[in-house]
């Protein structure tokens, strides 16, 4: 693992990160400045990898995991995103919507939801409103689309797709091996320039957003539904008491979770509850706490299945992960 960058006060103008972990929380929590959580999915020892090349005003990103992953949060304030899974196998799910593999990704930096299956990659660039407004303009000839504030999957012709994905991991491993800073300022702004016109280019001459309406309100629904259940951990609820505090029939919460997370809520909040025993057994030595202690505090009353349950989902035994 790379030293992280300094804060972006301090920073030079670009930098280079590395990291490659065995742990969920460790890779989302070791990308400078922005805030993330991840929930593991799929079943099995997790490993994962994420490279960031920050140029002046755009940051390019290349991340690689090993199980299906949820992940929520925001890449800073003031930012644009455009994302695509190159080779993707397996069910990827972006702010409700479906991906494949010409599909981009688009929206403001500060409400990411992101369901990538096992054994994905993720390439995409953030981008500062400060730079891409103007870079728009000129290209464009208009203000910046309004769709772009939206969270939005658009599809785009393989022949674009392939070229983006060559351009950006290029430009990623041809500047990282050269070192960030032996290369001058001038160097810089035009590798950025051309993958970040490379990705605009991409995009396709007309947006359809009407179903983002549709998307959104059933979005709503299952953000509600998965504050309820992380409020109620230690003693979960029924789906019954679940559909009343939440308002929707139990056939409307069902079609809601499997079209935004592609489960069902008994299935997520199970997965939810062992994500949140493992977070608080890393830490749990270091306070006194038992496998026991963690596992009733999560909702997990039979210790001999919990453990079961727990090494299916992680690879390893909750008494392990206790012990560090």
């Amino acid at each position: 693992m790379s030293a992280l960058p300094r804060p972006p006060g301090d920073a030079p103008p670009a930098w280079h990160h590395l990291l490659e972990t065995s742990d969920l929380d460790e890779l989302a929590e070791g990308q400078p400045d922005w805030q993330l959580r991840y929930q593991q999915l799929s079943a099995g020892s997790f490993r994962g990898a994420v490279q960031h090349l920050q140029l002046p005003g755009l940051r390019l990103v290349r991340e690689q995991v090993s199980q299906a992953v949820h992940q929520k949060g925001h890449l800073g304030q003031g930012n644009y995103g455009f994302a695509m899974m190159p080779a993707l196998q397996g069910e990827a799910i972006f702010n409700g919507q479906r991906l494949d593999a010409q599909a981009i990704m688009v929206g403001r930096s500060d409400d990411l939801d992101l369901l990538s299956p096992a054994g994905s990659t993720l390439i995409g660039v953030v981008v500062s409103e400060a730079l891409l407004n103007p870079l728009w303009e000129r290209m464009y000839q208009k203000p910046l689309a309004r769709w772009l504030d939206s969270q939005i999957v658009l599809r785009t012709r393989p022949a674009a797709a392939q070229a983006v994905q060559q351009l950006h991991l290029a430009t990623m491993a041809h500047l990282a091996e050269r070192g960030t800073d032996a290369l001058d300022d001038t160097t810089l702004k035009q590798a950025r320039d051309a993958v970040l016109i490379e990705w605009i280019e991409a995009l396709p001459a007309t947006v359809d957003t009407t179903e983002l309406k549709t998307v959104g309100a059933r979005r709503r629904v299952v953000d509600r539904a998965c504050e309820l259940m992380l409020g109620n951990t230690a003693e979960p609820l029924s789906v019954l008491e679940l559909c009343r505090q939440v308002g929707a029939s139990r056939r409307k919460l069902n079609y809601c979770f499997q079209d935004v997370l592609g489960t069902s809520p008994l299935k997520y909040l199970r997965l939810v509850r062992l994500n949140g025993a493992r977070r608080e057994l890393k830490t749990g030595r270091d306070r006194g706490l038992t496998v026991q202690d963690v596992a009733s505090r999560w909702g997990f009353w039979h210790l001999g299945q919990f453990a079961l349950d727990y090494k299916k989902q992680f690879g390893e035994l909750p008494s392990v992960t206790l012990r560090g």
